[in-house]
């Protein structure tokens, strides 16, 4: 008889071991935590607020109609990062896969664009009080002047929240690992359940028939006019990539982190697309302008009454706050994993965890006070508002795409094997996997990714401009791309240089 015990299944711990690295920060994270960082990262609250009068004003009620085109485009992107993530359950996933799929080399600059793309999501996030605050109550215009934040006093006194938001959400993100989760997982039940009374609100409210969704009335040609429209989706329908991103802080995550990524997305996208469309039926006015300068605010005051409708506003609040929290925490996460591998400046302070706290305090600092030397661009001018949007959510597809597409390539080449018996985890437990629709829905998730990245990018004069004319912030975006891959380029020669000479270490390329 054959009485030889089955070997236990390896712990998380030890499976992070056979990636070269040890369990550092604190494994405290279930399954809904997981999913909440996914969710409070893309927080529809925060960004559709922020966005939605943007999208109106250029694609007309007729912007609805990108929403679900590109929450298909992203669901493509989650099905290839599902994978992943139960392949290489790393804190610093875009760098991380990038890596494992392609070259250090390219892995690091998906990570070097990533970490400045997330760095300017948590500024963008963090203006969005600017949106709601002053909705509330006057009083949180602090400059005074008009708090639209296309005026030159809007964009200042968002700056200005900005900033003491960030000092916030700093200090959780060094404070302790269960607390973060703790905050981001109330913070991102108060949003699901506002977001729920929003859309049930606005529905019982409604002005306007279906048909409406159906009027473009926006700026320019219809084409035109719907593509930029889409910039209210694209920037909404990101971040759903950080349930990865906290691995290592996750229990199983193997199974938990597939998972999460694509229930934080599909659960982002059905609340954001309802909030979109019942807003565009509940809005008093389709043809007065306040729509397209002040957003779902007015319509949230205007429809359900001033007491109800600033209820509702200061759970919008909360959500930012969450957001900008998570997001930080994502950039600190993709730091942290750059600095263990010593590939970034400063290594040694930034891959310090405290055996406390479990949570690493140098790049949570590094993120908040590079995001608020950001926000400082709009004191310069209300311009810079959209052009830091739209920067992040270049950055981050472009990001994304160093993923899909070094992905892609190794399945053209018949490297990847996507089921049995690469779809089984050490201990033969299966992990998620497309199968033979791995292929084509790779293959349209990088040309989306392309696409979107090439139309958000594009210098509309328009869209980055439209106050002064101004060719800097026209050209905001493909400048800042440049100046970040000419950064890179420079800091790599001079690394390589430091290495030749003895002077650094060689980096951990994560093969191990």
């Amino acid at each position: 008889m054959d009485v030889t015990a089955t070997p236990p299944p390896p712990t998380d711990e030890a499976s992070l071991r056979t990636f070269g690295y040890r369990q550092e920060l604190h494994r405290s994270m279930g399954r809904y935590a997981s999913f909440a960082a996914g969710f409070s990262f893309i927080s529809v609250l925060t960004t559709v607020f922020q966005f939605f009068a943007i999208g109106y004003s250029f694609g007309g009620a007729a912007f609805f109609w990108t929403w679900p085109v590109v929450l298909a485009g992203q669901l493509l992107v989650a099905l290839c990062f599902a994978e992943l993530a139960a392949r290489y359950p790393i804190s610093g996933s875009i760098y991380q896969w990038s890596t494992r799929l392609s070259t250090p080399a390219f892995g690091w600059f998906a990570g070097w664009i990533m970490i400045l793309g997330q760095i300017v999501v948590i500024a963008a996030a963090a203006l969005a009080l600017q949106v709601v605050l002053p909705s509330i109550w006057p009083g949180f215009q602090l400059v005074g002047g008009d708090p639209a934040p296309t005026t030159a006093t809007g964009a200042a006194n968002a700056a200005i929240l900005g900033l003491i938001l960030l000092a916030l959400t700093t200090a959780v993100n060094v404070i302790d690992n269960r607390v973060l989760a703790r905050v981001n997982s109330i913070g991102v039940t108060t949003e699901i359940i506002g977001a729920v009374l929003i859309i049930v609100l606005l529905f019982t409210h409604a002005e306007n028939g279906p048909g409406v969704t159906f009027s473009t009335g926006g700026q320019g040609g219809a084409i035109g006019a719907l593509l930029v429209g889409s910039f209210t989706a694209a920037y909404v329908l990101i971040g759903f990539d950080s349930a990865g991103e906290l691995s290592e802080e996750t229990r199983n995550p193997r199974r938990v982190a597939p998972r999460t990524i694509l229930t934080a997305l599909t659960a982002a996208g059905l609340l954001g697309g309802l909030i979109i469309f019942a807003g565009l039926l509940a809005a008093p006015s389709l043809t007065d302008g306040r729509l397209a300068t002040e957003g779902l605010s007015y319509v949230l005051t205007s429809s359900l009454g001033d007491w109800v409708g600033k209820l509702l506003l200061a759970d919008v609040v909360v959500a930012i706050a969450v957001a900008t929290m998570a997001i930080q925490t994502a950039a600190t996460r993709m730091l942290f994993s750059m600095a263990r591998d010593g590939v970034v400046p400063f290594s040694g302070a930034l891959s310090r965890v405290s055996p406390r706290t479990g949570m690493p305090a140098g790049p949570a600092l590094v993120t908040g006070a590079f995001a608020a030397a950001i926000l400082l661009l709009n004191f310069a001018s209300p311009e810079a508002f959209l052009a830091i949007g739209t920067t992040c959510i270049v950055l981050l597809y472009l990001a994304y795409a160093m993923v899909t597409g070094p992905l892609l390539v190794q399945r053209l080449r018949g490297a990847w094997r996507g089921g049995a018996p690469a779809g089984t985890a050490e201990d033969g437990t299966p992990l998620f996997s497309m199968g033979r629709w791995g292929l084509p829905v790779n293959a349209l998730a990088f040309c989306y990714g392309l696409a979107m990245t090439v139309n958000l990018a594009w210098p509309r004069a328009e869209v980055y401009a439209p106050i002064t004319g101004h060719w800097f912030f026209q050209w905001f975006t493909l400048l800042f791309l440049a100046a970040v891959i000419a950064l890179g380029l420079l800091y790599r020669r001079l690394r390589l240089a430091g290495v030749a000479g003895g002077r650094l270490p060689v980096a951990n390329t994560g093969q191990a």
